[in-house]
């Protein structure tokens, strides 16, 4: 009988997303330097990332001249991970996905399923296996005990 090794503890997800068109294209163009081009503290995405505390590295990258991809390494369950993201910033993810073909119904806090079943669609995945160099620890096991809701507390989540 052979052991079966856990479960990772760091998972990659690579999203991408097909524009509409190229109006659209566009249009996720502008949402994505908008946001990125806002101070980390007004960065609703920054501010995100940090509040659930999983999250190894992420960015967005234009592939071609059609397609948007969200690229992270987080920590745990995929179901937890997406369900954070769309109760702390579900309105980032409905400006997005309302330029995309084939996404799910919104606002996606309403669609929680449906935005779930989305995102596992559109994961590319890995070819071959996921490497880390350091694959059993968490982000919290590399930060160190991080007062999240304190940091909110101060910085705030901002609507736009």
């Amino acid at each position: 009988m052979t052991e079966q090794s856990p479960p990772p503890i760091q998972n990659p997800l690579t999203m991408v997303m097909k524009a509409k068109s190229s109006e659209d294209y566009t249009a996720l163009q502008q949402l994505i330097t908008h946001f990125q081009s806002l101070p980390p503290e007004q960065n609703p995405v920054t501010l995100a990332l940090n509040k659930i505390g999983t999250v190894h590295f992420a960015r967005f990258a234009f592939l071609g001249n059609d397609q948007l991809g969200v690229i992270t390494t987080y920590d745990g369950d995929f179901a937890v991970y997406i369900n954070e993201f769309i109760d702390t910033i579900g309105d980032v993810f409905n400006a997005l996905i309302a330029h995309v073909e084939n996404g799910p119904s919104l606002p996606v806090q309403t669609h929680r399923q449906e935005f779930l079943d989305y995102v596992r669609r559109v994961d590319v995945g890995c070819v071959g296996t996921f490497y880390s160099a350091y694959p059993e620890r968490t982000v919290l096991d590399i930060l160190g005990p991080v007062d999240a809701p304190e940091l909110i507390r101060k910085e705030g989540v901002p609507q736009w």
